[in-house]
């Protein structure tokens, strides 16, 4: 590789003109390159600088040293000294003698343009010949000594971070402020220069453009400008363009690192780039720049510092703890021991932050099993010092990462500690769990702390079985103890409420297995993680199956079958059916000490109307509890039996008489008993040929709901077929329907209905010799019957008969008797009747 010469002086008249002109070139350089460098090279004396320096002053006149870009992308590394008179003895001269790097080169060697500050390849004069040769190399400078360069960060130390923070933003933002360093000496901004050089990553290294000294600033395109402190009024306030920094003033943080010209917060890699040079370990940078990171992260260079010792605040050192738990192979056995003392010491602060012991925690769990033993303690004892006196969780490490004497020293240091916050039930379980495991791995006896605490865990479970997550599981794992206390808790739990119980087994993975019994915690088990379906549908199946789950006998502990009925059947109850299978397969011994007899009651009171299995139940019911049921109950169960000797054949006369007082007992009356019980009566009233005296005291009650299930009856398929198939049957519904006339009442609103809704459509749908065979029936009951449905069934005489039968008046001074079938319709309800001389239960206001 060559390097470019130029050298650019005021010179006597010559072939290119006298003055100010480039004096020596290597032959090839392009114009524009020439164009460019003579408005980068040129120099100004300080501002209070003599006029006429001796040759001791000219050796302390400012050295502008730039490393400029240009236009077609090459650079411009040049040195310019002030040299007092020119050939013609007028002041004001200089000399720059810069070399030129073609686009996309870099010094020989990969040197950084800063080791060139002062070489000794720099010429003080032009060169004879006026062509010097291409250099193949610039000699690095003598005066950027590491001693030299670890002293003056020491002295800028208040500085590094903002400045180093402007070059990271430099670096990753090119429209970002130029830096502009105030030195009262330029080898001091060179010294700046190669700090940061050192520090940035190399490729950054090599872009960062620079001079040492100018007289006007606002005209300098380089990145970093160095000024002195005359130069650098006018720049404050202008913090888009410029970056001052006052190295020339005392520093405005005496006690830490310096804020940005604005008041901003150093930027992290530039605060480990800062401990770094301040330590003297500049060393560490070139390690740093081949670690796996990006750039600027402040991971590789904060391991690399904790490694060698050197304190850093705790945002790097999670920084870098969590670099390392990434790249552990990247660090030695030794750099790794180093980095775990460092993490390990003890700290000045009074708290350390929870992202930083988080991160000691995954550090310690990746490396902590090839870590030595007494590097590996103190961090160990650090993370549970952390986790006793944290409010945030820390993962405690293993319970090998302690030595015995550490831990005999924590156990009495933190014993006191680990009681009061495991029985502390502020703020829930999940800090006494940790501080239970610290127990346990410091040998700290809470033995009788476990209890209370599995109570309190138990509680907060079952109000939010999300709560159950991994850190309880491996609580519950490494704490035997504190296990089996919680499956006790749940066990108690599961017999006052097996349902929030079932809810926590579904949700949570809680490991069941026990040397204990736990009956209702087994079954609530069965029924949360049983097979899919439970029994099919079958729930004395499912009863059964509930029942084996537990373990022990229902006969030796009874009140599991109460909560087997909670489980299986929950806010339901079982069918008239399924109660009578129960019954029969436990027996009623079982039912009186768990307390589900009342179950079975109110499955025998809750059955779907018209069922079999619901009064032969209230049967079984009142033999089985006699003595424990209440009147009222055992009064609706004695309805449901009265309904079951009605089907069976065995109920006595004054069916209902007995059907009134039962139903006064048992007021007031579950609806589906009463429309069981009262569905039954009425279907004996209209199928059992002797039940005319009971209809009379139907009649008689003026009870609506049986009037009106004997219209519902009367209604059903079954009585509209009999209607048209036996003419006798025809005929005493219609003497029934016709009894009672003026009754009112109940039995006045169904009647009409009755006769109008059901027996007239009946009628109209019978043939003429039906019909027939209907008034041939109701003649033999008596002739007025069979001519009274003869006007009945007459077209038209639907409101003549309906004063005939229900429109007479007999009272005296009322006016004369009217004349049968006068008057308007005034409906079945009050209307129509019939009346025989041989049938006198219809006396009474039947037809005359």
């Amino acid at each position: 590789m060559s390097l470019g010469q130029l050298h650019y002086t005021s010179a006597p008249p010559g072939p290119d003109g006298s003055g100010f002109r480039f004096t020596a070139l290597t032959p090839g350089l392009p114009q524009s390159v020439l164009r460019e460098a003579e408005q980068l090279i040129g120099y100004e004396p300080p501002r209070n600088a003599p006029s006429r320096p001796s040759a001791t002053e000219l050796e302390a006149f400012p050295r502008a040293f730039s490393y400029s870009e240009l236009s077609d992308g090459s650079r411009l590394l040049a040195r310019t000294v002030y040299t007092g008179a020119d050939y013609s003895g007028r002041w004001g001269n200089f000399h720059a003698h810069a070399v030129h790097l073609a686009p996309g080169r870099q010094l020989p060697d990969g040197a950084l343009p800063v080791s060139a500050w002062e070489s000794p390849g720099w010429a003080a004069a032009t060169p004879e010949g006026g062509a010097p040769p291409a250099l193949a190399a610039l000699p690095p400078s003598t005066l950027l000594d590491p001693a030299g360069l670890i002293a003056f960060a020491a002295s800028r130390a208040p500085w590094l971070a903002a400045v180093f923070t402007d070059l990271q933003r430099q670096a990753e933002d090119e429209t970002a402020p130029q830096v502009v360093l105030v030195e009262r000496d330029s080898a001091d901004v060179a010294r700046w220069v190669a700090l940061a050089s050192a520090a940035l990553p190399r490729e950054a290294a090599h872009r960062l453009t620079f001079t040492t000294y100018t007289r006007r600033p606002h005209l300098a395109g380089q990145r970093i400008v160095g000024v002195l402190p005359d130069d650098a009024h006018g720049l404050a306030g202008s913090g888009r363009r410029y970056r001052v920094h006052d190295c020339s003033a005392p520093p405005p943080a005496p006690d830490g690192p310096a804020p940005g010209p604005d008041g901003s917060e150093p930027a992290p890699w530039a605060v480990a780039a800062a401990r770094i040079w301040s330590a003297g370990a500049f060393e560490l940078f070139q390690h740093a720049h081949r670690l796996p990171g990006e750039p600027f992260t402040a991971g590789p260079p904060s391991a690399l510092a904790l490694c060698a010792g050197i304190d850093l605040p705790s945002s790097h050192r999670t920084a870098a703890a969590l670099w390392a738990c990434e790249h552990p192979a990247e660090l030695d056995g030794q750099e790794l021991d180093g980095l775990v003392q460092t993490l390990a010491a003890p700290r000045q602060e009074a708290a350390v932050p929870a992202a930083e012991t988080a991160a000691l925690a995954e550090l310690f769990a990746r490396v902590g099993a090839n870590l030595r033993p007494e590097t590996a303690a103190p961090l160990a004892a650090r993370l549970l010092t952390s986790a006793v006196r944290s409010d945030e969780p820390v993962r405690p490490p293993d319970p090998g990462a302690l030595t015995d004497e550490v831990a005999r020293q924590l156990a009495a240091e933190l014993g006191p500690e680990l009681r009061a916050g495991i029985a502390d039930p502020a703020g829930g379980f999940a800090r006494p769990l940790r501080l239970l495991r610290v127990a346990g791995l410091l040998a700290v006896d809470c033995s009788d702390l476990v209890a209370p605490l599995a109570h309190r865990l138990a509680a907060a479970l079952l109000a939010d079985p999300a709560a159950y997550g991994g850190e309880l599981h491996e609580t519950l794992a490494d704490r035997p103890d504190l296990h089996t206390a919680l499956l006790r808790e749940l066990d108690a739990a599961a017999l006052a409420g097996p349902a929030s119980v079932t809810v926590l087994l579904e949700r949570a993975p809680v490991e069941l297995e026990s040397r204990e019994a736990l009956p209702y915690l087994r079954m609530c088990g069965w029924k949360a993680r049983g097979p899919a379906g439970g029994g099919g549908g079958d729930r004395n199946g499912e009863l059964r199956a509930v029942l084996e789950a537990a373990g022990v006998s229902v006969f030796a502990h009874p009140p599991l079958l109460r909560v087997a009925f909670r489980l299986v059947w929950g806010s339901d109850t079982p069918t008239p059916e399924e109660a009578r299978y129960v019954l029969a397969e436990t027996g009623a011994d079982v039912h009186r000490p768990a307390e589900t007899w009342p179950f079975l009651v109110t499955a025998a009171l809750n059955g779907r109307p018209g069922d079999p299995h619901a009064d032969e139940l209230a049967h079984e019911l009142l033999a089985a509890f006699s003595r424990e049921l209440r009147p009222h109950d055992r009064a609706a169960l004695l309805l449901l039996e009265f309904a079951r000797d009605l089907r069976a054949g065995g109920a006595g006369p004054g069916w209902v008489d007995r059907y009134l007082g039962l139903r006064r007992a048992a007021e007031p009356v579950n609806p589906t008993v009463l429309e069981h019980v009262c569905g039954r009566i009425a279907r004996w009233l209209l199928t059992d040929p002797g039940a005319g005296r009971e209809l009379d005291d139907l009649i008689r009650s003026r009870d609506a709901d049986l009037c009106a299930a004997y219209e519902r009856a009367a209604r059903e398929d079954a009585i509209h077929g009999r209607l048209l198939r036996e003419p006798r049957y025809f005929a005493d519904r219609f003497v029934d329907w016709n009894a009672h006339p003026q009754a009112g009442g109940a039995w006045g609103k169904v009647r009409g209905a009755l006769l109008d809704g059901v027996l007239r459509p009946a009628a109209r749908a019978l043939a003429a010799e039906d019909l027939a065979a209907v008034e041939a029936a109701l003649a033999k009951r008596g002739a007025r019957h069979a001519e009274d449905f003869r006007a009945w069934n007459r077209p038209g005489a639907l409101s003549r008969l309906g004063l005939r039968f229900g429109g007479r008046d007999s009272r005296p001074g009322k006016g004369s008797p009217r004349r049968r079938g006068a008057g308007s319709d005034s409906g079945y309800g009050s209307g129509s009747g019939s009346g025989s001389g041989s049938d006198d239960r219809y006396r009474d206001g039947g037809v005359r």
